[in-house]
């Protein structure tokens, strides 16, 4: 790809709700940076143009209109920049077009999907034009998966040092978490349910933990769909709704490392709920809870405050383990709510680091923690609010 585009960064949706966040924060974070050449995209100038007034940005940050209905459009939008960074979800209703012509036009490219059949579609279609071209396709580059998979891939990396070998089996357990799931989310579950019943291939990707390693099927892999007890925690444990995304993506990133963590590795994730009568209580409400697949679930373009987003947290551990005996725990913790504050900081924090930090990463569909790793790890931790911790 030509370093010579018009723009190293577009926000493609900035005047939707978390569009607008992201754009906020590059406001805020990159106000100073004359280096960063970016934009702000989506259907209707207006709306841009009253959101780039509303958050304060300079008068004269670019503005590009495209739409998913107008191929031409985003054609000449991705042929503009480096990176096209792009909240418009649920993606497989509005992302495919744009994966296609990033893919061929040789544009970087992050999202916040976390559909995976749709994700294993795009790799099959689009993995060796991307390869060919150069482009760096990131997908899950929010709440799903960051936390999740870079998680994993800091424990390992300890784990290798430590222990000289890699943890064979690990287990992700939500701590705390205070906070909203965003509208796009739960539109997102909702169009893959509706694909699901639609087309039973989409139905299989769906129940198989490896539907993002083509050609590889590892282990069985832990359920995690009824309430447990955690002995060794203390506590009961809840299937956490996000686990459906994060563990293919755990998974996709072991395969795109070579399996540097085993062909035998093993993941699950689950919410912890507390001890005691209570605790199993509130784990089997959990676990029966279908909210989020609800009429009353959040609506894209919806959101909650500024004050409940910046009041917002969630604190993550990870135990691995091996046959040998030996176990490592780690934690990753945010500031402020999941689904919109959080998530808003990381997915900028993924395209500034594909374009600074990443230039050793060749083409193709990647995972986070084979594509930044170490370097986003570290970009997170000093701009975006999280901790990254081994804990003894």
């Amino acid at each position: 790809m030509s370093a010579a585009r018009e723009f190293d960064l577009i926000v493609y949706g900035a005047s939707g709700y978390t569009g607008r966040l992201v754009a906020e924060y590059l406001c805020q974070q990159y106000a100073n940076d004359p280096d960063l050449r970016w934009a702000m995209a989506g259907r209707n100038a207006a709306k841009l143009a009253e959101v780039r007034d509303q958050i304060g940005a300079p008068a004269d940050l670019p503005l590009v209109v495209a739409d998913t209905s107008d191929p031409a459009s985003l054609k000449a939008m991705v042929g503009r920049t480096r990176v096209v960074l792009t909240t418009v979800g649920p993606y497989q209703l509005y992302g495919s077009e744009l994966v296609a012509e990033c893919a061929a036009q040789g544009t970087d490219y992050v999202d916040l999907c976390g559909e995976p059949a749709w994700m294993r579609l795009m790799i099959d279609a689009h993995a060796e034009a991307a390869r060919q071209s150069g482009a760096r396709i990131v997908f899950s580059c929010g709440f799903d998966s960051i936390p999740f998979d870079l998680g994993v891939f800091f424990l390992q990396q300890a784990a290798q040092q430590r222990f000289g070998a890699p943890l064979s089996r690990v287990k992700g357990r939500v701590r705390k978490m205070k906070g909203t799931f965003s509208g796009g989310t739960a539109a997102s579950l909702k169009a893959t349910l509706v694909a699901a019943k639609q087309n039973p291939e989409i139905a299989g990707l769906l129940v198989n933990p490896f539907a993002l390693t083509p050609g590889f099927n590892g282990p069985t892999q832990p359920p995690a769909n009824q309430p447990e007890y955690e002995e060794a925690l203390g506590s009961w444990a809840a299937p956490f709704v996000m686990a459906a995304i994060n563990t293919r993506n755990v998974h996709r990133s072991n395969f795109l490392l070579g399996h540097a963590w085993g062909k035998d590795f093993v993941y699950d994730e689950m919410i912890l709920t507390g001890p005691g009568e209570q605790g199993k209580a509130i784990a089997e409400a959990v676990g029966k809870d279908r909210s989020l697949a609800s009429d009353s679930a959040p609506k894209p373009g919806e959101g909650p405050s500024r004050e409940e987003r910046e009041n917002g947290y969630y604190d993550v551990l990870f135990i691995g383990s091996d046959t040998n005996g030996h176990e490592l725990r780690a934690s990753v913790s945010g500031k402020r709510d999941p689904g919109y504050g959080s998530t808003s900081r990381m997915i900028a924090e993924s395209a500034l680091c594909l374009l600074r930090d990443a230039s050793d990463t060749p083409g193709g569909i990647w995972t986070t923690a084979p594509a930044m790793g170490e370097r986003l790890i570290k970009r997170l931790q000093e701009n975006a609010g999280l901790a990254f911790r081994l804990e003894e």
